[in-house]
């Protein structure tokens, strides 16, 4: 069924990304397939950098590493099964590209119900719907 399995998390709503992985933990177990979490971070535009300290991106990185870390250390799967790891760049982007250089089979994610700007300009999860060349599972917060 399904081996590799990715699960986008926005840590700013990571009980959103709860769902997505608790589908993706079920689908896991009954294919002795993998999980891997996936964060991106936003990139700062130039035109702001030289108003932040020079090591706000590391401090950044390290503080979303350690957050993915720790969800990721509440999946119930073996450890070896589970991977995280922290992206750079626009979300649906980096999202599609990792799922296509690791070997993503499913990608679930966890969405809301759209708000009015989502049908005007789209949402992450629809374009990720959209673009993927796997397949693709969209699970709704309680």
């Amino acid at each position: 069924m399904y081996k590799s399995i990715l699960v986008p998390v926005d840590l700013a709503e990571a009980d959103l990304a709860a769902p997505a992985i608790t589908a993706a933990i079920s689908f896991a177990e009954t294919s002795g397939g993998t999980v891997r979490l996936v964060y991106v971070r936003s990139l700062v535009p130039i035109t702001y950098m030289e108003f932040v300290p020079a090591e706000f991106d590391t401090e950044q990185q390290s503080e979303a590493e350690a957050k993915l870390a720790e969800i990721a250390a509440g999946v119930a799967l073996p450890p070896e099964r589970v991977s995280a790891k922290v992206l750079v760049g626009s979300i649906h982007g980096e999202v599609l590209a990792e799922a296509e250089a690791s070997g993503t089979d499913l990608i679930v994610i966890g969405s809301h119900e759209p708000g009015m700007l989502a049908y005007v300009i789209g949402s992450n999860a629809s374009t990720i719907v959209r673009r993927a060349k796997c397949s693709v599972l969209v699970v709704r917060g309680a």
